[in-house]
């Protein structure tokens, strides 16, 4: 896939462009993403990613980590070791010249270069699953990435207003079809999974997890934690 958002990264913190971001989707018309999003401040952060950051402990993998933008504020805590990953090169590039640390360009599907007390998915950053079923998956894989009393932290969101009345029955309503554009450049569509809390309880428990709710928003979006069960 072509890496366009690592582009989209790459050129506006090099001030290369101030070109626009869009996301195409199959259920509206396209829309843009902030590309400053990525690139947020400690006091910009939303009250989710915060508490999802002040609940990390020890060795901790920020996986999906983008522009780097909350392995940046980990890695400023004396009590935490946090590596970043991104399958994005370009993103990688940027996180490197921004100051991260500690940043490995890497597919979590391939990645088992060691065990973390924390695995940290945020900005819906689960949602690389695509499908339920990748979810599974995805699970199944991160368990051997925990040591012993680790845990996983992410958010997602319940995404069943999008349809209103009209929720497929064919497949899950939260595997969403999506394609990046940046500068003409476009990705490939993809599924990217948002998950509602209920569905989620029913994935965490067969796949060996206990699944608590830290906190809830009233746009349906939610910060959770997983560990394993036994």
């Amino acid at each position: 896939m072509t890496d366009v958002l690592g582009q989209a990264l790459y050129s506006y913190y090099h001030n290369q462009t101030r070109h626009k971001l869009w996301i195409h989707n199959k259920y509206g018309p396209k829309e843009e993403m902030p590309i400053d999003t990525y690139f947020r401040k400690d006091e910009d952060m939303p009250d989710i990613e915060w508490l999802a950051l002040n609940e990390c402990r020890g060795k901790v993998l920020d996986i999906g980590a983008g522009a780097g933008s909350h392995a940046l504020l980990l890695q400023q805590r004396p009590e935490i070791d946090v590596l970043a990953i991104d399958i994005s090169p370009l993103s990688v590039h940027v996180m490197k010249d921004r100051g991260v640390k500690q940043v490995l360009e890497a597919d979590i599907y391939r990645f088992n270069q060691g065990k973390f007390d924390t695995l940290l998915l945020l900005m819906n950053g689960i949602g690389l699953a695509g499908t339920v079923e990748g979810l599974k998956n995805l699970l199944i894989h991160l368990k051997t990435l925990l040591t012993d009393g680790g845990q996983i932290l992410f958010d997602s969101s319940d995404v069943a207003y999008l349809y209103e009345d009209h929720i497929p029955t064919h497949e899950y309503y939260g595997e969403i079809w999506y394609q990046y554009e940046y500068q003409q450049q476009k990705t490939d569509w993809f599924k990217w999974l948002y998950i509602d809390e209920k569905e989620l309880q029913q994935i965490v428990e067969e796949c060996g997890f206990k699944m608590e709710v830290l906190l809830e928003d009233e746009y349906g979006q939610y910060l959770t934690r997983l560990t394993v069960t036994g």
